[in-house]
């Protein structure tokens, strides 16, 4: 864990949460499954009315194959009919901690930097012949990686709020406000939020902690099951007070 997260991100709020909304889990750079998954959500979503949303729960880089071509399918317009928030997780801040100088390329790869890397055509090991000087091997990659990427990542808030449930990457400080949420805790906690007895503000839509399967356990929901290892990418449905999951 860095230090770097201690500027608070942006945080959304919606008054009404009315529309059906689908809730998306990390995705790790899985674009194939992610492709798999919007199409079975816009099936779904053709036999209900209205305007429909997409919450992306970050963690939408590293790992898997091809986070650049995340990335920018997340940087599109989101489809006809669609809107869409996307939340950063604790793989983008590493990824912008990486950028600005205060993690070491080693600390990004340990978190499968080097995928992420790959996607956006840098070939590690053939850059550092290259650039045997340490200094100008990072400066050739913080260069290399496109400006409206990075400034995409730069923009995302941390979490959404709504009045029924709350929408954030790893959980939150049960201990704490929803108001005095830290960034660190946000992207980062898991076993204070999974263990703790404290009752929950409300019903909180998450990722960050891999699960064999998502359901809701109490006011928790975790929609990460581990998509780069098992195949499995998993959204949840929300509408008229049901959930309802699906899986790639």
């Amino acid at each position: 864990m860095t230090n770097g997260f201690g500027h608070r991100r942006r945080r959304e709020w919606l008054e009404h949460l009315d529309m059906p909304t689908y809730v998306i889990g990390d995705v790790h750079g899985r674009y194939d499954l992610l492709s798999a998954l919007e199409r079975k959500i816009f099936a779904d979503a053709a036999g209900l009315p209205g305007r429909k949303l997409i919450i992306m729960l970050g963690d939408f880089i590293d790992r898997g194959p091809a986070s650049a071509q995340v990335v920018s399918r997340l940087m599109a317009p989101p489809p006809n009919g669609f809107d869409r928030i996307c939340l950063t997780g604790n793989h983008e801040m590493e990824m912008l901690s990486y950028v600005d100088g205060e993690i070491s390329l080693e600390d990004w790869v340990a978190l499968g930097g080097d995928a992420t890397l790959a996607s956006y055509g840098v070939d590690i090991p053939r850059l550092q012949q290259l650039y045997p000087k340490r200094k100008k091997l990072d400066t050739f990659i913080r260069t290399w990686l496109p400006d409206d990427h990075v400034n995409f990542l730069r923009s995302l808030p941390i979490l959404l709020d709504t009045p029924k449930a709350l929408f954030v990457h790893a959980g939150i400080d049960p201990d704490r406000s929803i108001a005095d949420q830290q960034d660190d805790d946000l992207v980062f906690i898991r076993s204070r939020f999974y263990d703790s007895a404290q009752p929950l503000p409300k019903l909180i839509i998450h990722g960050h902690t891999p699960v064999q399967r998502a359901e809701v356990n109490g006011l928790r929901l975790n929609l990460d099951t581990g998509a780069f290892y098992t195949d499995r990418l998993s959204a949840a449905r929300l509408w008229q007070g049901r959930i309802h999951i699906t899986s790639t």
